[in-house]
């Protein structure tokens, strides 16, 4: 075989020496998860090959990072190794657009089934809480990503609490990790859980395609927020979050936002509470106002009420009626005592039975402090009626 053969597999074991060869097990995996695999084959990728296949990667975009678990499609040719006298794979080239097909169709697979089911979007019926300050975080503690949203937290100057689950990110098995470490955060009664991985290439990203994880974030019970990779990359996992972001800088800033939100709308809302208040005082100010000034009255009013306004025809009336009194006269009663004849000045003293005519009491006008209905109280009058006393007659 001197121009080699083409061979699809799944990579396990791999693993760089210090010289700059690579080996790892081309294998067929079971289709029963933790089965053993079906087949398997030694590879052996020398430092020169390694050159040749790296230059490859990156006229593609460096799109493709061998690590265990990822499948590819290799060109190589068969070898013998005489010191474990055992049969290996010299690999030559590898088929990049064979990995990303692989991808891209398990990743169209899995969203479909979640489409099917209903089960795409489930995450993102769980209301946010109004101030998430129980933050989970899943992500590889000592990580780029892990030291950006704690440094993100921290400027916040909000009390946030972070309950931190270490996982691995990348690699075979990792898929199992990620998904135990949603569920444990979840469990920890947290408000929200947050799930971030930084940039990578998309064998490294394609962790987040699985559906371990996506199941782990759609039966989660709280919002899940993701912030994979950079802005051009979009996984499954950040199809089922509740809210996905580019960065995970940028996830951490969203629930920083929640926060502040919430803030900003208490002080609108004091805000509101002492404006109405000043209202409310000043209108009840008004209101006793008006009520002191129907009860009491003004200033000038309260003064002119204490002094009393007698008529001034009164001492005319008075000497007119004393003028028309009458007093009977001894010979009316047929008594000739002298005794019983009033005295010369015409004075009737209190013991006579003689009729006295009282006066007719004399109207007057004061000015009163209370306020007849209709008036204004500046100028408040008051009809009384006084009864006067009775005076002597005026001499003859």
């Amino acid at each position: 075989m001197p121009y080699g053969v083409w061979v699809e597999g799944e990579i396990q074991g791999i693993s760089r020496s210090r010289s700059g060869h690579v080996y790892f097990d081309l294998i067929e995996s079971a289709e029963t998860s933790g089965a053993p695999p079906v087949a398997s084959m030694p590879v052996v990728l020398f430092r020169d090959a390694r050159e040749r296949v790296n230059r490859l990667l990156k006229r593609h975009g460096d799109p493709i990072r061998m690590t265990d678990g990822v499948k590819i499609r290799i060109q190589g040719t068969v070898d013998f190794y005489p010191p474990n006298g055992r049969l290996q794979l010299r690999m030559s080239a590898i088929d990049p657009t064979y990995t990303l097909g692989v991808l891209a169709a398990e990743r169209e697979a899995l969203l479909r089934r979640l489409s099917e089911s209903g089960m795409l979007r489930a995450n993102a019926r769980h209301a946010v809480p109004a101030v998430p300050l129980r933050v989970g975080v899943v992500t590889s503690i000592g990580s780029a990503a892990h030291a950006d949203i704690t440094t993100v937290f921290e400027r916040s100057e909000r009390a946030f609490t972070l309950v931190e689950v270490d996982t691995a990110v990348q690699g075979a098995g990792a898929e199992r990790s990620i998904a135990a470490a949603i569920r444990a955060a979840s469990e920890a009664g947290v408000d929200v859980v947050l799930v971030v991985r930084g940039g990578g290439s998309k064998t490294d990203l394609a962790v987040f395609d699985h559906a371990d994880v996506a199941d782990a974030i759609v039966h989660a019970p709280i919002p899940v927020f993701t912030g994979i990779g950079h802005d051009i990359d979009h996984s499954v996992a950040d199809e089922v979050a509740h809210t996905a972001h580019t960065t995970p800088t940028a996830a951490a800033q969203a629930i920083v936002a929640v926060v502040d939100d919430w803030l900003a709308r208490l002080a609108s809302r004091e805000t509101d509470i002492a404006h109405h208040t000043r209202r409310a005082l000043a209108s009840a100010d008004d209101r006793l106002e008006r009520l002191q000034r129907d009860v009491v009255g003004p200033p000038a009013a309260r003064s002119n009420a204490l002094i009393p306004v007698w008529p001034t025809r009164l001492p005319a009336f008075v000497g007119r009626r004393s003028g028309r009194r009458r007093v009977r006269s001894p010979s009316s009663t047929g008594r000739s005592s002298a005794s019983d004849s009033p005295p010369a000045t015409g004075f009737v003293p209190p013991s006579s039975r003689s009729k006295r005519r009282r006066l007719a009491p004399t109207r007057s006008t004061r000015r009163s402090p209370w306020p007849a209905a209709g008036r204004s109280p500046e100028a408040p009058t008051v009809v009384l009626c006084d009864r006067l006393p009775m005076s002597a007659p005026a001499p003859s």
